[in-house]
């Protein structure tokens, strides 16, 4: 579904980071550019 596509990837801390959503769309076949996790408040 993602094949060849290029994503960047914003996690939060608190919540879903950014590691797990970077897996599950590798797993999709995405091309991971840049990944970050952060705290927002």
């Amino acid at each position: 579904m993602l094949e060849h596509k290029k994503v960047i990837v914003f996690g939060e801390r608190d919540d879903i980071s950014g590691n797990t959503v970077s897996t599950c769309l590798q797993a999709a076949g995405a091309e991971i550019v840049y990944e970050s996790t952060a705290c927002f408040v």
